[in-house]
């Protein structure tokens, strides 16, 4: 086999607590985190031309060693010690610089898709461990489930028990550095002993602990955010909250009928990027 083609999906954050910025400069964080089939393409395949190549013509992704993607196929060929070409192709759909975690879904997509096409026969814990080096939400993406995320995210506990949720995203057309918002963020005292639930039978309990610290750096910035989640709430939405670092906003919704509704309303009325999505 020397072709995949495999789907990278987008993220959510239910929860996001900033616990304090560690002496590395990261931060250890708190979060709940869930995917959903809002999903990029990426096609993988291996040359016997050397050299890695990433096309994916979207606007603000870069097709070279700075697109993580790259990174992630120069480590694993590095590791594999090959001189094989590797070209990938990324189908962008998932918003870039939005907090939905499309670079890092693409990074760990191409580690998963190397590891099989190179039959280096790595465990995903040896795949979480190089992904981690390359960005601090790549490992959720290879652990593949609904997790309590702690540490730089690296610490992942599943989640036992949540039900599946329809998702309403709306992103503003605006890109945010998170980088921008770590740097703006004014840390409170908050305690990590707080011990967040594993089981969620209902989607109460879900909307129960929605919480993102960096809400209210971005928002700031830019206010369009709450006017996202009120104008989702108007349309149904049980609970509405950025995601990561944002500005995009997902909203909770009881019904499928629902969530498709405020976005084909969304989408008519303003031209933001609106789109329902399953939770995963």
């Amino acid at each position: 086999m020397r072709t995949l083609t495999l789907q990278a999906p987008a993220k959510v954050n239910y929860r996001l607590d900033v616990l304090r910025r560690r002496p590395d400069g990261y931060h250890d964080l708190r979060m709940i985190m869930q995917r959903f089939d809002l999903c990029d393409d990426v096609r993988i395949a291996l040359s016997d031309i050397p050299g890695i190549r990433v096309t994916c013509g979207s606007e603000g992704v870069p097709d070279g060693p700075e697109n993580i993607a790259w990174r992630a196929a120069d480590a694993l060929l590095s590791l594999a010690g090959r001189e094989t070409g590797v070209e990938i192709t990324i189908t962008k759909r998932i918003p870039v610089a939005a907090g939905l975690g499309g670079g890092s879904s693409d990074c760990a997509t191409v580690l998963m898709g190397l590891n099989q096409l190179l039959g280096l026969g790595l465990s995903d814990a040896r795949l979480m461990e190089i992904g981690v080096k390359l960005g601090a939400d790549v490992p959720f993406f290879i652990f593949g489930k609904t997790a309590l995320a702690e540490g730089i995210g690296e610490q992942l506990t599943a989640i036992e028990q949540i039900p599946p949720v329809w998702l309403a995203i709306v992103n503003p057309n605006v890109p945010v550095s998170t980088a921008w918002v770590y740097q703006n963020l004014q840390l409170t005292n908050r305690s990590d002993d707080f011990k967040m639930p594993r089981l969620y039978s209902s989607i109460a309990d879900i909307c129960a602990i929605l919480g993102n610290d960096l809400e209210a750096v971005t928002v700031k910035r830019y206010p369009v955010i709450s006017e996202i989640k009120e104008r989702l709430r108007s349309l149904g939405a049980v609970g509405a909250l950025m995601s990561g670092s944002g500005p995009t906003v997902f909203g909770i919704f009881e019904k499928e009928e629902e969530a498709r509704q405020a976005v084909a309303d969304l989408a008519r009325e303003t031209g933001w990027f609106a789109v329902a999505a399953r939770t995963l």
